[in-house]
């Protein structure tokens, strides 16, 4: 059982997706129901930034009409951040400053919603901690579109984003069906730096050979340009027209990004090549090479916080992922990343059967920061341009259901905001970002 008795704080990373708000909610709720290991809860502001920074605020004092919005909310209501920490063995700086707030506010027990570089800020923060002689618990809640998280079955996030971008896709392809005449090709490039679950799960939306997404590219496979031409113009001649899916992150034979950008756009923050183009880069080669029509789509930020589409499975999981947070935190445990596990066939299908199962474990969080989660080779069909069975049954239970959104007067979706009830300064420390 938990050793330690103090204030506990949540705080979400990375890019925002339409549950990583589930998650803090579900960590939340479960926090608030055991005041005598969790004295408060707290909230970072826009993630490990409000730290450092020391803008943190009390969530017990929020509506809990509002906390329970969080699971219909999308984005990340506790804001969120892409902040990269030094290295640990090179400077201590940012992990020092982090721990001296943790210990003006008590804070006992650290949450961190995000992805690889979450995890690998959660684990080397509480083991500094341990260092100084300051016991701090650290628990990982998965959130990743790209679902590309070591250890879990899959990420919370995902199912929602393939869900949106499926249905898009279907509906786009019934556009470029009634165009053929003139828009002969449709290129849609969804995120996914060096993982194609993305784009493979929008294969879901292919039902028959007539369905869009005819093409399906993902980082996995080498891109090559005459295998390309060949398959666009083979599609074309027996479907009359083409809908193409291309992950963002799709490389050639040498390695190299289809859409890098270089010196236009430099590197982000963690020091990745910034992406952007690989339709445009597509399309350009249809036109020039296959002799159609070619329009790209590009649906950017709203793949990944479409709450009026979301899977309520994925919502619900996420909620599962925070609510097994604090659980492990109550049990004894730290340095660890909640993860999702598959149980029974997997397959939630057309046969009415339903036999899909999902229960939650832990893996280290070192395992996590470290590793990647590729599209298995079996996911992808021969030919390297579309998905098998397999990756049909992987995501289909993962897309099911959809969350009950609060409609206003209006007609729009309602969607809560925090108080943020700011706590007061305990250091005389500021960390200015640079």
């Amino acid at each position: 059982m938990a050793t330690v008795k103090g204030n506990c704080i949540v705080a979400q990373s990375g890019g925002p997706t339409a549950v990583i708000n589930a998650s803090a909610c579900g960590v939340i709720q479960t926090a608030l129901k055991h005041p005598e290991t969790f004295t408060g809860t707290y909230g970072a502001l826009n993630g490990i930034l409000g730290v450092l920074n020391e803008e943190l605020f009390d969530l017990g004092k929020e509506d809990p009409a509002t906390i329970e919005g969080l699971k219909q909310t999308p984005a990340a209501g506790l804001g969120s951040c892409r902040y990269k920490l030094k290295d640990l063995t090179k400077d201590r700086t940012d992990y020092e400053r982090i721990v001296e707030v943790f210990k003006a506010h008590n804070i006992r027990y650290f949450f961190y919603c995000g992805g690889n570089d979450s995890m690998d800020t959660a684990d080397k923060v509480s083991r500094l901690a341990g260092e100084m002689n300051y016991e701090l618990v650290a628990i990982g809640v998965p959130k990743t579109i790209d679902n590309d998280l070591a250890e879990t079955d899959h990420c919370p996030g995902y199912g929602s984003t393939v869900k949106y971008l499926a249905a898009a896709i279907m509906e786009a392809g019934k556009d470029t069906d009634a165009l053929y005449t003139t828009d002969t090709c449709t290129i849609v490039e969804v995120m996914g730096r060096n993982a194609g679950w993305i784009a493979a799960g929008t294969g879901l939306a292919h039902r028959d050979e007539q369905d869009a997404p005819h093409l399906i590219y993902l980082p996995e496979i080498p891109f090559s340009v005459d295998r390309f031409v060949k398959d666009v113009a083979e599609t074309v001649k027996r479907n009359g027209g083409c809908v193409i899916v291309a992950g963002e992150g799709i490389r050639d034979e040498k390695g190299c990004f289809l859409a890098e950008t270089g010196g236009a756009f430099g590197k982000d923050s963690f020091g990745h090549s910034q992406l952007g183009g690989a339709g445009e880069v597509l399309r350009a080669i249809v036109e020039q090479e296959v002799g159609i029509k070619a329009r790209t789509n590009k649906l950017g930020t709203c793949q990944r916080s479409a709450m009026h589409f979301a899977s309520l499975t994925d919502r619900d999981e996420a909620y599962l992922c925070g609510q097994a947070a604090v659980e492990a935190a109550l049990a004894g445990k730290s340095l660890k990343m909640v993860t999702l596990i598959r149980g029974g066939s997997g397959i939630r299908g057309g046969s009415g059967t339903d036999d899909y199962s999902c229960t939650t474990g832990l893996a280290d969080l070192s395992q996590v920061a470290n590793g990647e989660k590729k599209v298995p080779r079996d996911f992808i069909n021969e030919a390297g341009n579309h998905i098998t069975q397999a990756m049909r049954d992987y995501v289909m239970p993962l897309v099911q259901g959809e969350v009950p959104v609060q409609i206003g007067s209006d007609g729009l979706p309602v969607y809560v905001r925090l108080r943020r009830n700011v706590l007061a300064r305990r250091t005389a420390g500021r960390f200015a970002k640079s």
